[in-house]
Order: structure tokens, then C-alpha cells, then sequence
């Protein structure tokens, strides 16, 4: 159940009329306090986990009162959502931008698949996984919506690469929507479940990922590569040999 408090209603009407008086940012509207209030729950979470961290937790370690941090956030859920959509931005930010720069399409797979295993690996984003699983089971909508903003997202935008890709004659796909998740298991084969579950301690090191998803690459253009991607493939190292050479 959220946890509400009966004084929340009148401190944020208190905090409307002091913010108008003082031409300071409204009730809600300040970003630095949001910030202040995120990163009291961040280290909240991640000293308590998701079940056991409480309001007034939060409100401790932001150092904010009962009434201004129900100002911003109506209850825990809410808050833990918003820190997940921060760190995501910040983390998964202009990832897919090389998606949308397919000139050499192995390399372009390559280099997404590499920077997609990191991150996905990387400690922060292993961990906010960790808390969203566990809270799925009893706010399953929660789990829904990680999936649909984080996830599914990053899906769609793959999906539209391999489109591109069909488009131009390189690949043939008859089910792009399983392509898609299979390349994207095929960059993370054995890493994520080892990470997930503790099993690993620690992130895989670069060398690590380039063998994964340079292998991963392999296969998949082994199964859904074209004869015209072969022939281009072949065309540049052709080019590439004759550049050494000169």
C-alpha cells in the first residue's frame, strides 16, 4: 500500500503560496529539489532495496520534509520509476544513435552489440534489474512499464534497423521480431544470467564482450545474410587489401 501522510495536501498549498511570494519555482517545479529528493532514494535503494526502503527513509537521507517530498512524488513506487528513468537516460543515452548510421552493416552490428553488452552488464543497470524483478511480483504494472520505456524500446529500434537492412538487400528476415531478440541475445550469450544472478561479480572486461559479440555477429549474418551482403562484404576487403598495399 502507498504510504500517505494527511499533512501533504496542506504543506503543498503552503509551498504554492510561499514559491508565488518569493518568485521562486511552484510546488513540484524545482528541479533541484526533485534531483535532491532522487538521489536521497538512490542511496536508499540501494542500502535498503526496494521492499524494505521507506518514505521516511527517503525523506532522512534527501533531507527534505514529509510534505515536499509528497509534493513531487505520491509514493514509493513513483519515486523509485523516476530514479529508474534518470539513470536510464543517463546510461542508454544516444546509444541507438549509431543505428541510424548503417554504412558498413557488420561493423554497425559490432559496434551497437558492444556498447549494448556493456551496459546491459554494467553494475548500476544489473542492479536496478535485480529491483525491478523483485518488486514485479507484488506491483506487476511496474515491471510492465520498465519494460515498456527501457526494453522494448531499444527492441523497436533494432527491429527498425534490420528493416532497413532487408531494404536494402543485405539481409533476408521472415520474422524480424525474433531476429531482433535474437541478435540482441546473441551480444549478451552467457553474460547477463551469470551477472543477474551473482554468479559473476563482476562486469566482463572488453575483450571478453568484442569475442561474444563478434561471434554473435557471425551467426546471425550467417543465418539471415544475403549473397549482396557477401559481395559488398567481399568488395571491401578487396579495397582494404589494395589500401595496406599501396
Amino acid at each position: 500500500m502507498a504510504e500517505t501522510t494527511p499533512d501533504a495536501e496542506t504543506d503543498k498549498c503552503n509551498d504554492l503560496l510561499e514559491s508565488l511570494r518569493r518568485g521562486r519555482p511552484a510546488a513540484g517545479q524545482d528541479p533541484a529539489k526533485r534531483s535532491q529528493i532522487i538521489d536521497g532514494a538512490r542511496r536508499v535503494f540501494i542500502d535498503k532495496g526496494f521492499e524494505a526502503a521507506s518514505m521516511n527513509d527517503i525523506t532522512r537521507e534527501a533531507g527534505v520534509s514529509k510534505g515536499t517530498i509528497y509534493v513531487y512524488f505520491a509514493n514509493k513506487e513513483e519515486l523509485f520509476e523516476a530514479l529508474i528513468e534518470e539513470e536510464r537516460g543517463t546510461i542508454f543515452k544516444n546509444m541507438y544513435d549509431m543505428l541510424d548510421r548503417a554504412d558498413d552493416l557488420r561493423q554497425t552490428l559490432v559496434k551497437f552489440g558492444k556498447v549494448l553488452s556493456m551496459k546491459i552488464t554494467s553494475a548500476k543497470v544489473i542492479q536496478a534489474q535485480r529491483t525491478v524483478i523483485g518488486a514485479s511480483d507484488r506491483i506487476p504494472d511496474m515491471g510492465a512499464r520498465f519494460y515498456e520505456r527501457g526494453p522494448k524500446r531499444g527492441h523497436d529500434k533494432v527491429v527498425t534497423f534490420l528493416n532497413a537492412a532487408i531494404e536494402r538487400g543485405l539481409l533476408k528476415i521472415d520474422d524480424v521480431d525474433l531476429a531482433a531478440y535474437q541478435f540482441t541475445e546473441l551480444c549478451l550469450a552467457g553474460l547477463f544470467r551469470q551477472c543477474i544472478f551473482a554468479y559473476r561479480t563482476k562486469a566482463p572486461n572488453q575483450d571478453e564482450i568484442d569475442h561474444i559479440v563478434r561471434s554473435g555477429v557471425d551467426m546471425f549474418l550467417k543465418a539471415y545474410g544475403t549473397e549482396a551482403l557477401a559481395e559488398e562484404e567481399s568488395h571491401q576487403l578487396i579495397a582494404l587489401e589494395a589500401k595496406a598495399q599501396a
